[in-house]
């Protein structure tokens, strides 16, 4: 179905040439509740569930950012994130994929009012995410009824505003997957089929395994009418592990995204037996895909949900790719064109109405 939007990327503040995005982060939240993922502390740290952020705390908070409520919760923190999307400006930033949903927070009003304050192009998103947050309407909910919220948001409005999604995800995919996240993740891709735009997967995890999860989910969706080569594949950096599973993954044609740049902890609280991997990990990986002729597919980001990753608590923040990694990926011997696909090309065509 051709659209008004067709070669255009669509902005909360409306449709843009490709042109006029560079640099760009495809997966971060700058408005979001994540409080429904809130996990139960240690007894003997059963004080931290409300405790504040201070000095005190922050290692606390570094190592269990999902047991401290106040943490979760980046709607009060609309100054700080103003600040740091102006200081993404000045580092080269153009603009971000805000790939928050419904259920944990959107409010694309906010959105455009940062977009309108800082010169930083937003896109945002629409569908659901996880079944937790999921409202209780889905239950009942049709695929059809699904997509017709989606096209809604795309083509009308989202949030009671004029201002428009621009991506449908990050569609969030448990493992094994809910049966309402099935029918949003096959509404993705009949909404994808119908309107030729971007989408964003949240892959589920399937420790045995880690490459099944993904590979299913990017399965459902292409069987529902999906276009892989117009698909990001969220989080790879928790199932493409390593050099060979990233080369594997690749050769089903959608975009691999490492998101979790910045976030340096080992052990993940949500999944213990699952290891995070560091940086120069996520570096190494990326050089091995582009080695082997898949920098076309490569696209990064710090997927900052939490204050302790912004800059205002002693966090990485939304400018630490163009600060610290792409420095490092010049080290590590990836070619500046290389980096610029990255960031730059990639970007600009999975975000372009095809």
């Amino acid at each position: 179905m051709s659209t008004s939007r067709e070669g255009k990327i669509q902005t909360v503040l409306g449709p843009i040439k490709p042109s006029m995005i560079g640099r760009t982060l495809t997966h971060e939240h700058l408005y979001m509740d994540y409080s429904t993922y809130i996990q139960k502390p240690r007894d003997e740290d059963k004080q931290m569930i409300n405790a504040a952020i201070n000095m005190e705390n922050l290692n606390y908070i570094r190592n269990y950012p999902y047991c401290v409520k106040t943490n979760v919760d980046i709607r009060d923190e609309s100054d700080a994130i103003v600040e740091e999307l102006k200081l993404f400006k000045s580092k080269g930033g153009t603009c971000i994929a805000d790939v928050t949903l419904v259920d944990i927070g959107r409010d694309i009003k906010v959105l455009a009012s940062y977009s309108q304050k800082t010169g930083v192009h937003i896109v945002a998103g629409t569908g659901y995410y996880l079944a937790p947050s999921m409202p209780d309407k889905l239950n009942t909910m049709t695929e059809e009824q699904i997509l017709t919220e989606m096209r809604r948001d795309l083509l009308e409005g989202a949030d009671g505003s004029e201002f428009k999604s621009g991506v449908i995800g990050e569609i969030g995919c448990s493992w094994p997957i809910h049966a309402n996240e099935l029918k949003v993740l096959r509404s993705a891709g009949i909404g994808q089929s119908e309107l030729c735009c971007p989408v964003s997967i949240h892959p589920g995890r399937n420790i045995s395994d880690p490459l099944l999860a993904p590979t299913e989910n990017l399965r459902v969706l292409q069987e529902a009418g999906g276009v892989a080569s117009h698909t990001v594949m969220s989080h790879v950096d928790r199932c493409c592990l390593t050099i060979e599973a990233a080369l594997e993954f690749a050769k089903l044609g959608c975009y691999l995204e490492y998101d979790f740049f910045g976030f340096e902890c080992s052990y993940n609280k949500i999944v213990p037996e699952l290891d995070y991997i560091s940086d120069a990990q996520r570096i190494d990986i990326i050089k091995g895909l582009v080695d082997e002729g898949y920098a076309d597919q490569v696209v990064i980001s710090h997927d900052i949900h939490a204050k302790h990753q912004l800059l205002k608590y002693g966090g990485h923040g939304y400018s630490h790719i163009l600060e610290n990694v792409v420095p490092k990926m010049l080290v590590k011997g990836i070619s500046q064109e290389d980096i610029d696909k990255i960031l730059i090309h990639n970007p600009r065509r999975w975000l372009t109405w095809y």
